[in-house]
């Protein structure tokens, strides 16, 4: 595990020496145990390490037999083993016990083939000095973070966009036209960044960079091959049976693996199956002072019963907001999500005792977790028995109607699945009400616009598989994995996802949406809690999903919080971009009770001090 930088070398960067370590010492958090670099006439590359598998040998840059090519590479290999075995038969010599070295040696005799058979999660590059070109790629789920910049020849890359930040050539302006983006979504939902000029490489993408061009594909696309013949039980096996393997693998390592401990049956379900090999495996679980929004009982009571040790830390309202200048620094973009802030402390707290946790990330993408893809199972029904012009029609009449039961629904079923996205209006629906907050008129498309073509890609699929697909290439790469990655990394700590596994997403492609998100019976993750429920306690197996509750909220109505928000709203950062007035009367009518305002003031403070981050202090 490690942080790369990188850079083709031309004038801006006189001294590429200087400027690549410069580089990746502003991402040293991501690996503080060692540092490399490679210089050449055509390209520079660093390298900080987190030393996980080869505590000595495991140094990048790492070169091949005969130098002709050098990999940069962060992440983990799972099945590097078998790979490396594989390549020793074909003749290729290794020089160290790693599994980045893999990727190279892969490289080689396969060229950008060897994507289709990694399994773990990763983001690398390899420059061939003999054709002078870059390859890179990253991993199918995007798990690992990769960025690049490329304007007026200059063409930078690494694990973070503040890294950019030590180059000269690189040129930091806000995008101030992806400003509605993201108050509707909290991230920008596709491979634009909020800064001009740099770009996200989606998950499951690779590209080449050769004589000035740079080629983008997709190597990997989710694919969904239903199996409707098949009973729960099945289900429940095959499950079983892929999590065990996914879960042994992901705890390959040269240094203790710990594990987070939520009250939900993901991480739960992590934690019973590590288990059973590290029968006194750490846990780590971070709660609250204010009881009512702490899961730390849950997650204790579970440890208790499976008997491993949990080790808890509670988190004050005066921590939680002396925090958020940090954490909006080491999210390169601005990010609103509050339970980034719990997650950062659980992180900072399990660093003390290992330098690797598992996690349950990725269960509910892949499994029909969340209430939405049940309420996509109603629509579904709805549509299939109610003709397309009856519906627009009915939706039609109820829109002008008075306030009744069910309104909400017709008008929404009258609409197509992308129009009906939750994801797309998360903070803000209205582009009229998104525009009243902004200082000046920016013209967008409507919110939904941007995932239609997410549902393009699967429109003859049933809307709860459609909805599940959706987010893994929107709000599971660009939130929640984002968050998981850069909280883990900021305290130097590596965490690992057994359920974004290649074999395990091929598998959830084959469960039919019934086993995933039952509407009839109102259940989600119905397979993999039944698989879960011959491992767990029931009342873990069958805990509701409560998603990192936050007391912010009420913190939001105590002078001092309140007042630390007024400060921000009335600064010379909110004028810029900002009608505060506005943003004054969502932050008093939250205060007073007249609204529930929390998430649109937490997008807007997020923003403001995101942008005294990275356009002020740095």
């Amino acid at each position: 595990m490690c942080g790369f930088v990188g850079f083709l070398n031309t004038p801006a960067a006189a001294d590429p020496n200087t400027v690549v370590k410069a580089m990746a010492d502003r991402i040293i958090h991501r690996g503080p145990d060692d540092a490399d670099y490679y210089v050449d006439e055509d390209i520079s590359l660093g390298f900080r390490r987190l030393s996980i598998i080869d505590l000595e040998g495991g140094r990048q840059p790492i070169l091949n037999e005969d130098g002709t090519k050098v990999l940069t590479f962060n992440g983990e290999i799972y099945n590097f083993q078998s790979l490396r075995e594989d390549l020793l038969k074909k003749g290729h010599v290794f020089k160290t016990r790693t599994d980045s070295e893999t990727i190279l040696h892969g490289y080689e005799e396969y060229g950008k083939e060897i994507l289709q058979k990694l399994r773990g999660m990763f983001a690398f590059v390899i420059w061939d000095k003999e054709k002078k070109e870059l390859f890179g790629a990253r991993d199918i789920f995007g798990i690992k973070p990769f960025y690049y910049y490329k304007k007026n020849g200059e063409l930078l890359f690494g694990s973070e966009i503040k890294s950019f930040l030590s180059h000269p050539g690189f040129e930091k302006e806000l995008d101030e036209e992806k400003i509605p983006e993201y108050l509707s979504y909290e991230y920008i939902p596709y491979e634009n960044t909020i800064f001009k000029n740099v770009f996200k490489l989606p998950g499951g993408y690779c590209f080449t960079y050769k004589d000035g061009q740079l080629s983008v594909e997709r190597y990997y696309q989710v694919r969904y091959k239903i199996e409707e013949d098949k009973p729960l039980e099945y289900w429940e096996e095959q499950i079983q049976k892929e999590f065990t393997e996914s879960v042994a693998m992901h705890q390959i390592a040269d240094v203790e693996v710990g594990c987070f401990l939520s009250s939900g049956v993901d991480s739960s379900y992590v934690v019973k199956e590590i288990s059973k090999g590290t029968k006194k495996v750490k846990t780590f679980s971070v709660g609250y002072t204010e009881e009512k929004y702490s899961e730390l009982p849950y997650a204790q009571e579970l440890s208790k019963a499976i008997g491993v040790p949990n080790i808890s830390n509670k988190v004050s309202a005066d921590e939680f907001f002396d925090a958020v200048p940090l954490i909006q620094y080491m999210l390169d973009e601005p990010l609103p999500n509050p339970s980034e802030i719990p997650l950062y402390f659980l992180a900072k707290n399990a660093r003390q005792y290992v330098k690797v946790v598992l996690s349950g990330e990725g269960a509910d993408e892949l499994f029909g977790g969340y209430p939405m893809y049940l309420q996509g199972g109603h629509f579904a029904q709805y549509t299939r028995k109610v003709p397309r012009p009856v519906r627009k029609l009915a939706g039609a009449v109820a829109k002008r109607l008075p306030e009744f039961k069910g309104k909400h629904f017709i008008v929404r079923g009258s609409m197509e699945p992308y129009q009906r996205f939750m994801r797309a209006n998360y903070v803000f629906t209205d582009p009229n009400e998104r525009q009243k907050y902004l200082k000046k008129p920016i013209t967008s498309k409507r919110p939904e616009e941007y995932s239609k073509r997410y549902f393009d890609e699967v429109k003859d699929l049933d809307e709860p598989t459609q909805l599940q697909y959706v987010d893994m290439y929107t709000w599971m790469i660009y939130d929640i994995l984002l968050k998981a990655d850069r909280m883990s990394m900021a305290n130097s700590l590596e965490l690992r996802v057994p359920f974004l596994d290649r074999k395990m997403l091929e598998l959830s492609c084959r469960i039919p949406s019934r086993y995933r998100a039952d509407c009839q019976t109102e259940t989600t993750k119905k397979a993999l809690r039944a698989a879960a429920s011959k491992e767990l306690p029931e009342k873990t197996a069958k805990m509701k999903k409560l998603g990192f509750p936050v007391p912010l909220s009420d913190w939001l109505m105590q002078d001092k919080y309140y007042n630390k928000v007024k400060e921000a709203f009335q600064s010379d950062i909110a004028g810029k971009f900002f009608v505060q007035s506005e943003l004054m009367k969502l932050l008093d009518d939250h205060k007073s009770g007249k609204a529930k305002n929390m998430q649109k003031i937490w997008s807007f403070y997020s923003f403001i001090v995101w942008y005294d981050q990275f356009f002020v202090k740095n």
